[in-house]
């Protein structure tokens, strides 16, 4: 049969930026589909389609029988004969399906079936294009809001952005850039899912990575991030370079690295800290910025640690709310208690 629709697929292939060859496995897959309402046998249909040639043949092949049994792979004998008059016992037939057939069944059926290959085919290049973006920040518009979500449109494609992954107190309006991190891609049953962060210890990660170069070339290694996000958030740093200070390199001249992050996070205080293999002299520097004047362990199975500190630091060490130390316990994996220094 001839067909006509090398033009239609490379058009198509311009437009949804796909590869010709998908689009056609797309049209063969449907050929497939659709002809199995003229073989109503489970046949196996084979499809020879080249489509730049505008050649199309969709057939079945049986074995010729004088009573066959299985309809899906053998034919009688009677009925091959109107087929090819030369056809005999034992031999392989292809059966076509007749050209005005497979015109009409493909243009009832096949053309929805390709528009659905070719959303799959975009959804698979959706998710082929960001999975492997897990961590990397990007730049999304804000385009509607959705049961307790926002969507972003990043590159074209829609992103979920989850108001729990928001920071305190943070709004968004329509048209608003927003930088946030991938945390999560979902194959789902309406298309991939591209879930992003503001709020993740990720995005904080990634943002000390962009703008301190000894993090970003491994100098520095970040041994673990907490966050209470839009409020706080400790950082534990390390360096295997005798001759760098961790902490003053991701603070920068005056603070600038640091502020510089800390305005992105609209405001979130950055505490950087020394990471430490062991928990007491881990906890002490953990309690950043409060001055502890001794720190002991209580009970070791029990992870729990006493840090002893002067009056004038105590509503410090604790923060407000109590956010200080928990951060502090959580960071070191230690339940911290704060008692004052006695006089």
């Amino acid at each position: 049969m001839k067909v006509n629709v090398w033009n239609t697929i490379l058009q198509l292939s311009k437009e949804r930026g796909l590869e010709p060859a998908l689009i056609i496995k797309a049209i063969e897959e449907s050929l497939r589909v659709a002809s199995s309402k003229y073989f109503t046998h489970n046949e196996k249909i084979e499809i020879f389609f080249r489509p730049e040639k505008g050649e199309l043949r969709v057939f079945a092949v049986k074995k010729i029988v004088q009573q066959p049994e299985d309809l899906a792979t053998e034919v009688a004998l009677k009925e091959a004969r109107e087929i090819a008059d030369t056809a005999a016992l034992g031999d392989r037939i292809e059966i076509d399906v007749p050209s005005d057939t497979l015109g009409r069944i493909a243009a009832q059926a096949a053309k929805q079936v390709i528009l659905q290959k070719v959303r799959d085919a975009e959804q698979e290049k959706i998710y082929d294009q960001f999975a492997p973006r897990l961590g990397e920040i990007v730049t999304g518009v804000v385009r509607r809001f959705e049961n307790n979500t926002i969507i972003l449109e990043v590159n074209k494609t829609d992103v979920v952005f989850p108001e729990r992954e928001t920071m305190l107190n943070e709004k968004f309006e329509r048209g608003d850039r927003v930088k946030a991190v991938i945390i999560n891609v979902l194959r789902g049953n309406k298309g991939p899912q591209v879930i992003v962060s503001r709020s993740n210890p990720k995005f904080l990660a990634r943002l000390l990575e962009l703008e301190i170069p000894e993090i970003a070339n491994g100098i520095i290694e970040i041994k673990d991030i907490v966050r209470q996000p839009g409020e706080r958030a400790k950082v534990a740093v390390v360096t295997k370079e005798k001759d760098i200070d961790p902490i003053g390199a991701c603070i920068g001249v005056r603070g600038n690295r640091i502020l510089s992050i800390s305005k992105e996070l609209a405001g979130e205080k950055i505490d950087i800290i020394e990471w430490s293999a062991y928990p007491a002299n881990y906890a002490k520097a953990a309690l950043s910025p409060a001055r502890v004047e001794k720190i002991f362990i209580q009970n070791r199975a029990e992870k729990t640690l006493q840090a002893v500190v002067p009056k004038d630091q105590l509503s410090l060490a604790i923060g407000k709310k109590g956010i200080n130390v928990r951060l502090a316990s959580r960071l070191v994996g230690w339940k911290i208690g704060i008692k004052q220094e006695s006089a």
